[in-house]
């Protein structure tokens, strides 16, 4: 898939509007690696720092500014992913990545506006919810390999000059982690089916129908919730179609208040609860066939900022 670029603004100086005009390409690829939108607008900050740190005449020697931003920002990513590990023994609770909303949907502003960076991020099948979490499980080498060969279509070459290793062992890489995704990714069912199934859910968890909600559930489903320790959630997955059910319909009990929404979650059919106009929860959902297997609830604020109305 090719990843569009944002259009240079004739008013600018050519080699600056060159320059600015990969913030977009940026942020699609930091995003990709870390799964936090937060953490990729950091990234492209320091990317860019470090550009304008160089002296005019070492940017002007700079063949492809675009490449050598690329490669900066992919080396910052790869040291934050070799750290992520001790960052997540810190984290409170399960760790799922930050959820975005489709640009349509993107409050403070129409789609494209200045400062909304999600709304440069390409929404398609490398960011669904299923498909970054099996990201999160490969080596940091694996996912860089992988994104920027099979997402992004650099040469191993290329990638080999970003994570320090040789073109032949970048392929070993990529395929590694081609193999992990293709494991554990089941047939998906048409979106208009998966809007269905989703519907039928909110409307389950609104009525407090448990036995609906079993109907819709994989017997072996699991749901995972994200809270950071700043708000309440399970600490640890819930599984089996019966109990997931159980919880939801008490969760409906508990906050009599919750408006749930029908919204698309990283390019997908999902659902939004909100409480008094605010939002408190995003979940994402994975199926096979018309049962739900996943469900992701991320409820950590901090992870909602993109969901909050400006």
């Amino acid at each position: 898939m090719s990843m569009h670029r944002e259009p240079q603004d004739s008013r600018l100086d050519p080699a600056l509007s060159a320059v600015l005009s990969e913030r977009r390409q940026l942020i699609n690829l930091a995003y990709r690696f870390l799964g936090s939108l937060a953490d990729a607008e950091d990234v492209v900050q320091e990317t860019y720092t470090r550009w304008y740190a160089m002296s005019e005449q070492r940017r002007d020697a700079v063949a492809s500014p675009g490449g050598w931003l690329t490669r900066v920002a992919s080396r910052i990513c790869l040291d934050l992913l070799g750290s992520a590990r001790a960052r997540r023994e810190r984290y409170v609770g399960e760790w799922i990545p930050e959820p975005l909303p489709d640009r349509m949907e993107w409050p403070g502003g129409p789609p494209g506006a200045a400062g909304d960076p999600a709304d440069r991020i390409t929404l398609d099948e490398s960011v669904n919810m299923a498909f970054l979490v099996v990201l999160d499980s490969m080596t940091p080498a694996e996912r860089v390999a992988f994104i920027l060969h099979d997402v992004f279509h650099y040469s191993f070459a290329e990638i080999a000059e970003i994570v320090g290793r040789s073109p032949a062992a970048c392929r070993q890489l990529a395929s590694s982690a081609r193999r992990r995704t293709h494991a554990q990714q089941a047939p998906a069912p048409a979106t208009a089916q998966r809007a269905d199934v989703v519907r039928d859910f909110k409307q389950a968890w609104e009525a407090k129908d448990i036995d609906a909600l079993i109907g819709l559930l994989d017997p072996d489903a699991t749901t995972i919730a994200d809270g950071g320790g700043l708000v309440s959630a399970q600490l640890q997955p819930v599984t089996g179609g019966e109990q997931i059910a159980r919880v939801f319909a008490d969760v409906a009990g508990r906050a009599p208040d919750l408006t749930l929404l029908e919204r698309t979650v990283n390019g997908q059919p999902g659902l939004v609860a909100q409480q008094d106009g605010v939002t408190v929860s995003v979940l994402a959902f994975d199926f096979v066939g018309d049962r739900i297997t996943h469900i992701w609830a991320v409820r950590n604020p901090e992870k909602l900022r993109p969901w909050t109305a400006g």
